[in-house]
């Protein structure tokens, strides 16, 4: 049996991580004590401990437990837990751990739902992808949702000390490991702890013993084994929007190492265009008009990162997020075209003032178009006063100058020729 299943945490206490839902009067521990289980949803990213917490609660919950896999299990398999209810065997009722449940289609997960609703099935599902996208909505709306956050690498180097202090109970030989030789695993597993405990189970088939029957794992030992760093990446997935929204939103805080960091974790993924689409839009939407230059100067490093392909494209796509997360920033540009978009989309609009309208054309002063429009390269300064909205919406203001340096010689300007 492999080591990661053989020593699974079957007490609370002995779970790493998840700090935030484990502990003393923290919600797992509270459900525990007080043995009130609801339905619920673990979601978060694999190796965090969702199927091992669901085991025990089914332990504390003195329920039948059934496990299915939403990946290889039928609606058959489904009918098979639901015709145990009411049976002497799980007369105390069901706990049913789905695992992976997005996996399960709207009629397979609906299949529970009435067994859910009356207390005689209480589901535990786990999910690496957004329950709020995956699951059935009214599940949800029964169900309270608990995120597992990816474990720390302290949190795995504890986990593989766990596991080696078992592992040694159980044999006459002894396993010891390095602090380093830890780390190096810790940080060759993505966060995953069952990725962490296959390694050291790998390390320590491949050490020899020494003369008194004992193993020593050491870094030379790890690195042996050629691990590459395990990135788990799906371009489809939760962590990819993720990384993306945490990138735009480091640069749009002016934080240039955590913007280079997620680029780094993006470029690791591979997806070189969902990076230099939204370098392009950052260039607009978060600096704009503060420094309108910034979008000339992204577009050439985004077509040098395309031309170049990865991992040369590394050079220019840093150079772009450096360039945006430390110039001054202004959304006023986004901010203007929502607000006219909202009015649009509200029905707020008229026609187009007369004057305002196509005049090249035969018959156009027939009908009034372009008449009374005044040009306004014959006025001093290029300007003169006209109005070019729609009647109704005459005095709608759209864009705001921001206080930067750009944006404050505009207002200097549109003040200085309205004078």
């Amino acid at each position: 049996m492999p080591l990661a299943e053989k020593y699974r945490p079957t007490e609370i206490a002995d779970v790493v991580g998840q700090r935030h839902i484990i502990g003393k009067d923290k919600l797992i521990n509270n459900m525990i004590e007080h043995s009130s289980f609801p339905n619920m949803i673990f979601y978060g990213p694999p190796g965090t401990g969702k199927t091992t917490i669901a085991k025990i609660i089914s332990k504390n919950a003195n329920k039948k437990f059934y496990k299915v896999n939403a990946t290889n299990s039928s609606m058959e398999d489904i009918r098979k837990i639901i015709a145990e209810i009411g049976t002497l065997e799980a007369k105390n009722g069901i706990l049913l751990y789905i695992d992976e449940i997005q996996s399960f289609n709207k009629k397979q997960q609906q299949s529970i739902l009435e067994f859910i609703e009356n207390g005689e099935i209480t589901l535990i599902a786990s999910t690496t992808e957004n329950p709020y996208h995956y699951v059935y909505k009214a599940i949800l709306s029964r169900s309270i949702v608990i995120e597992l956050k990816s474990l720390t690498l302290d949190d795995i180097v504890e986990g593989l000390y766990k596991i080696i202090d078992r592992y040694n109970d159980d044999l006459l030989s002894k396993i010891t490991i390095k602090g380093e030789a830890a780390k190096k695993i810790a940080g060759s597993s993505n966060g995953d702890l069952r990725s962490a405990i296959n390694i050291l189970e790998l390390a320590i088939n491949e050490s020899k013993l020494d003369e008194d029957g004992n193993i020593f794992v050491d870094l030379s030992t790890i690195e042996k084994l050629n691990l590459s760093t395990s990135y788990n990446f799906d371009r489809d997935g939760d962590i990819h929007y993720n990384l993306l929204s945490a990138f735009q939103k480091s640069i749009r805080g002016s934080d240039a190492d955590a913007s280079v960091y997620y680029l780094a974790r993006l470029i690791k993924g591979g997806d070189l265009i969902s990076i230099c689409r939204r370098l392009l839009v950052i260039a607009s939407e978060d600096i704009g008009l503060a420094y309108p230059n910034a979008v000339s100067i992204v577009k050439a490093c985004v077509d040098s990162a395309m031309q170049l392909g990865l991992p040369e494209a590394r050079i220019p796509l840093s150079q772009a997020t450096i360039l945006l997360a430390t110039s001054p920033k202004s959304n006023s540009a986004y901010l203007a075209i929502n607000s006219a978009l909202n009015d649009i989309n509200s029905g707020i609009h008229d026609y187009i003032p007369s004057y305002l309208k196509d005049a090249h054309y035969s018959g156009a002063e027939k009908l009034g178009s372009g008449i009374g429009y005044k040009y306004p390269h014959d006025y001093p300064n290029n300007y003169v006063k006209q109005s070019y909205m729609p009647d109704n919406i005459s005095n709608r203001i759209y864009y705001e100058p921001q206080d930067n340096k750009f944006e404050n010689s505009i207002r200097e300007f549109i003040d200085a020729i309205k004078k």
